[in-house]
């Protein structure tokens, strides 16, 4: 059973920072891809930052240059630092990663249950 524990959200004054952190744990052989996404009330869900197990990150328009992901492979964690938050980042923020459980199956998409971050005054 895969799963993936987000924390470090919370509630932080605008222009403030925040670190998210995501570990996966249970029995699995690998991760390729791993990501943040997050949901504002009354909206979709929306792609944030992703990061390949080689370091290789990507970013939406919205976080670029105040957002930086990374991760570390040795445990299984993934890390989004969030910094000059606007109240528009207020959302829950979740992980995902692309588990490969057995080696060969090939990946599949898992999801954390979520951390809420609130930037507001």
């Amino acid at each position: 059973q895969v799963q993936l524990v987000e924390s470090g959200g919370g509630l932080v004054q605008p222009g403030g920072s925040l670190r998210l952190s995501c570990t996966a744990s249970g029995r699995f052989f690998a991760i390729s891809l791993m990501g943040w996404y997050r949901q504002a009330p009354g909206n979709e869900r929306e792609w944030v930052a992703t990061i390949s197990r080689l370091g290789n990150a990507k970013y939406e328009d919205f976080v670029k240059g105040r957002f930086t992901i990374s991760r570390d492979n040795a445990e299984n964690t993934v890390y989004l630092q969030m910094n000059s938050l606007k109240p528009e980042d207020t959302a829950i923020y979740y992980c995902n990663g692309l588990v490969e459980v057995l080696e060969g199956q090939g990946p599949m998409p898992y999801w954390g249950q979520g951390t809420q971050v609130t930037v507001s005054s």
